[in-house]
Formats: C-alpha cells, sequence, structure tokens
C-alpha cells in the first residue's frame, strides 16, 4: 500500500521549506537526469515557479547547481533538445542562481537556427520566446509566425469540439505570446471565446488541469475568468494527496498539480501550501466529479436526424440521458457563463454535410512530445 499524506494547512511547513522539498523532490526522487521527461517536468516546475513568484528561495535550487553547470557540454551534445535546456537555464537564472549560461546559449541557439527546423508553429513560439528573454531574438509577435498564431485561435467554433490537444495549443499559444503573463497577448474578440469554450469543455469533462490553463491564459489576456471556475481549480488543487511509494506509476497528477497551483497564484490565492513530503513524489488528487462530455457527445450523436443545434430544445433530452449525478456538472458548466447556447450551437454538430466547398483553412498547429520513458541518446 502507498503512503498517502493528506493535506492539512494546519501544520504546513513554511513555504520556503514546503517548497524546496518539492524541488528536491522533483529533481532528485522522480526520475533520473538522462530520462527526456526528467527535463521536461524540470523544465515545467522552473517555469511555474518564475512565473508564480511564490517565494522560492534561491537555496532551494542547489540540487540543481551541477546540472547548470554543465548545461552548455548538455546542449551541444543534445541539441534536439534545446527548448528544455535554455528553458531550464532562464529560469534557474531568474529564480537566483547566479551565472549567465542562459544568454550564451540563447544566442548559440540562435546563431544554430534551431527554431526554423522545428515542424510545429506552437514549438517555433515557444522557442522564439525563450530566445528574447535574452534578446536572442524578437520573439513570437510579429511576422508570418504571429499571423498564423492568431488565425489558429480565431477560429472559435473549432473550440467548441471535444478536442483536447487543441484546447492546450490554444493556452500555449497565449503563454507564450504573453510571456507568461508579461505582456499583453493582443486577443482578438474570437480568440478570448475560443478560450471560453475550451473553459466549457474543461467544466464538462471535469477536467481541471486543462481548466486551470484556461483561467490562467484569460487572466494573462485581462480577462477574468468565472468565479466557478476559479473556485473549482481552487478545490482541485487543494485535493491533491502526495504519495510516498517509489514503485507507484509516474504518469500520475503531477502537471495538474503545477498547473491548478499556478492558477491560484495568478487569481492571488496563494498555491502550493499542502506541505510536499520528504521522500519519492506520487502526486493524486482526490476523486472529482463524473465527467458529462463524453455521455452528453454519445446521447447527441444517437439522436441522428433528430439533433438540434437548439440547446432550449435539446435540454431536456440531454438531460434525461445522463445519470443523476452528472446533472449537476453540466447545470454548473451551463450556469458558468453568459454563451453555453451559443457554445451548443457547435458542439451538438447538427445539420449535414452538403459536399459544397468551404474556404475555411483546416490546418492546425501540433506540439508533440516524447511518450513513454525515452532516455537521451
Amino acid at each position: 500500500m502507498s503512503n498517502i499524506v493528506a493535506f492539512r494547512r494546519q501544520g504546513a511547513l513554511a513555504p520556503g521549506q514546503n517548497l524546496a522539498r518539492l524541488v528536491q523532490g522533483v529533481t532528485q526522487q522522480r526520475r533520473a537526469d538522462d530520462d527526456v521527461f526528467w527535463l521536461k517536468e524540470v523544465a515545467e516546475l522552473l517555469g511555474v515557479m518564475a512565473a508564480a513568484q511564490p517565494g522560492l528561495s534561491p537555496d532551494a535550487l542547489a540540487p540543481l547547481a551541477r546540472f547548470y553547470a554543465a548545461l552548455e557540454d548538455r546542449l551541444r551534445f543534445y541539441p534536439q533538445y534545446y527548448r528544455f535546456l535554455l528553458s531550464i537555464s532562464l529560469d534557474l537564472e531568474d529564480l537566483g542562481l547566479p551565472g549567465s549560461t542562459g544568454e550564451t546559449i540563447a544566442h548559440w541557439v540562435a546563431a544554430q537556427n534551431l527554431p526554423e527546423a522545428e515542424l510545429s508553429d506552437l514549438q517555433r513560439a515557444e522557442a522564439r520566446r525563450l530566445l528574447a528573454r535574452r534578446g536572442a531574438h524578437a520573439g513570437p509577435h510579429h511576422g508570418a509566425l504571429a499571423q498564423r498564431l492568431h488565425r489558429f485561435m480565431d477560429q472559435s467554433a473549432q473550440f467548441a469540439l471535444p478536442n483536447k490537444k487543441a484546447g492546450y495549443e490554444l493556452t500555449h499559444i497565449v503563454f507564450y505570446l504573453s510571456d507568461y503573463g508579461r505582456h499583453d497577448p493582443g486577443l482578438s474578440a474570437d480568440a478570448l471565446q475560443s478560450l471560453i469554450y475550451v473553459g466549457v469543455l474543461a467544466v464538462l469533462d471535469q477536467d481541471m488541469d486543462l481548466l486551470a490553463e484556461v483561467c490562467i491564459a484569460q487572466r494573462f489576456a485581462g480577462q477574468q475568468p468565472p468565479e466557478q471556475w476559479e473556485a473549482a481549480v481552487s478545490q482541485a488543487h487543494d485535493a491533491v494527496r502526495f504519495g510516498m511509494d517509489a514503485a507507484a506509476p509516474l504518469n500520475d497528477g503531477y502537471h495538474g498539480y503545477l498547473v491548478t497551483g499556478w492558477a491560484q497564484a495568478a487569481a492571488g490565492r496563494g498555491g502550493f501550501e499542502a506541505p510536499v513530503p520528504d521522500g519519492p513524489l506520487r502526486i493524486t488528487f482526490d476523486r472529482q466529479a463524473p465527467s458529462v462530455l463524453r455521455a452528453m457527445s454519445e446521447c447527441l450523436f444517437d439522436l441522428g436526424p433528430a439533433r438540434s443545434a437548439d440547446w432550449e430544445a435539446m435540454r431536456g433530452r440531454v438531460m434525461a440521458s445522463l445519470m443523476p449525478q452528472e446533472h449537476e456538472v453540466l447545470y454548473h458548466a451551463e450556469q458558468s457563463v453568459g454563451c453555453f447556447a451559443q457554445f451548443f450551437e457547435y458542439f451538438a454538430r447538427a445539420g449535414r454535410i452538403t459536399g459544397k466547398t468551404t474556404t475555411r483553412d483546416p490546418r492546425r498547429l501540433h506540439a508533440s512530445e516524447p511518450e513513454g520513458r525515452v532516455r537521451l541518446h
């Protein structure tokens, strides 16, 4: 059995000590640093810490000092992981680790033209954002890349369809264009609507990881997220549980823990207050409300020609297809925004395919990350 440490506000560690244990656990006690997922998790942790500014002491970065000292050699041999390595370097320096390696490798990456070898606009935007932090590039805000990113975000109707990958791409574009909240990302009304639709889908699916990212992106875009959404994210973050079973799977709630804490910090509500145990970190959450997304989709698909885009006409039939415990989830999703009926027009996918030529640009951004344990080679 796993030893589970329940969340307790009373008796919590001092913030600096708590975050130091988090860094120690992620960098030393989850994965080995020859695993590309170690790079990914460490880059995510430092990126959130640098953006959320939760009071991480520079002393807490000591476990990464040796890695930082060898970053130039590692990058020279593993240039295919330059985004992770550059991100780690820049955030370590911005969090207080002495050194200027970040500027050196940023200009080397730019000179090698590595961002232009990316197939994905999303990854290219991330790279340009990183280089801009040390003056090695103007950033992702201008030119053809920026136009493609905004064109993607402006396709609001597409974000009312279940597509988790597109949802995460949308939020990450906002992160990169805003430099993690430091600048106005310049979103159009259509792009802001896209964020709302992704948020509604996340509520229906009870995906607090994605909902947290939507709330953060909305704040970075100068918007106030729905109160119900931020309350749900806060509740999820407070429900974190740290396991200390080193043999437990690593595809756990780590990312959800980070982004729900980040959303808390972005809303001025603290975050990362659950006491972190001294030992292997395996992260789970208390059970949340059930997802209704699949049940709604199946109901609508099964209706066939009787399916309508009119939410008022369909509400009773959809509700009747759900389990009693699912009704509340749908009700809260409906009440959290003033445009649920408009969202449903697209979500219902009513009507017929006519075969007429469309002018819609079908291209989509793709951001791929390796799956499973992958060693650097």
